[in-house]
């Protein structure tokens, strides 16, 4: 299983490190790992793209779920049967959001094993034989910004990104008006509370971590949100561009007959 991995994600990702490393003017590690970066996000688009229209349907489709649970209020069977209806009529998968995490994920770990040994100058007897080895890596990126260590700064722009990300994507729901409603807008609580947690996570953990990861992270999650947004601003658009016009009625002759 180790081996596979190494195979699928590991190898291909060194190389494709090491190689933008070589070519690149200067051999700056930053806009390698920027690059490959890039590479992966397109990889992952298909997926991404679908979990961005998921749950943009499912904001939409709130009011109607939220109108749904107060008719069946203490029929947690039939709220259930109902919702699996209001997916099915809407072709809305309430699992695709989770697949790209699950297939980043993976990702992630080689990511995060390429810059462990990559970046440290470690092991690079896995380059394909058309992939020349530098020798030792240069970890200052940017000229000024050393990748090899952990940089709060980073860590703390990766969290923002995280945030702006999450706080997109948040459904804006009504206000809390009675006592009844709050066990329903139990989740939305919880959903904003995410919203600041997961930043904070990210913030206290990348302040951990080889900076060059966190760089990958900042740089993936940064692309994510500008998709989310060009997507969530075409739809608009859509919804929002006036009806076509009618072409005007044609006059109506009534002919009399003579008297």
């Amino acid at each position: 299983m180790i081996h596979l991995f190494t195979i699928i994600f590991y190898q291909p990702l060194l190389n494709l490190l090491i190689f933008l490393y070589d070519v690149i003017p200067g051999r700056d590690i930053g806009i390698a790992i920027i690059l490959v970066t890039v590479v992966i996000r397109l990889i992952l688009y298909p997926f991404s793209a679908k979990a961005i229209k998921s749950q943009k349907l499912l904001q939409e489709m709130q009011p109607k779920i939220d109108e749904m649970k107060k008719t069946f209020k203490d029929q947690k069977e039939k709220q259930a049967q109902e919702m699996m209806k209001i997916y099915k009529e809407h072709k809305i998968n309430p699992f695709s959001s989770c697949l790209p995490l699950l297939i980043q994920f993976p990702f992630l770990i080689a990511v995060y094993q390429v810059f462990r040994t990559g970046l440290n100058n470690g092991n690079l007897d896995l380059l394909y034989p058309f992939v020349a080895n530098p020798g030792h890596i240069n970890t200052i990126a940017f000229g000024f910004l050393d990748l090899g260590k952990s940089q709060i700064i980073l860590a703390i722009l990766a969290g923002a990104a995280q945030f702006w990300q999450a706080k997109m994507m948040l459904a804006k729901r009504p206000a809390i008006r009675n006592k009844d409603s709050k066990d329903e807008d139990m989740a939305a609580i919880m959903s904003k509370q995410m919203v600041f947690m997961m930043p904070i996570m990210t913030v206290i953990i990348g302040a951990s971590l080889p900076s060059g990861l966190v760089l990958y992270w900042l740089v993936i999650t940064v692309i994510t949100a500008l998709q989310q947004l060009l997507m969530l601003k075409t739809k608009n658009k859509r919804k929002d561009a006036p009806p076509a016009i009618a072409p005007p009625a044609q006059p109506v002759i009534e002919i009399k007959p003579v008297e």
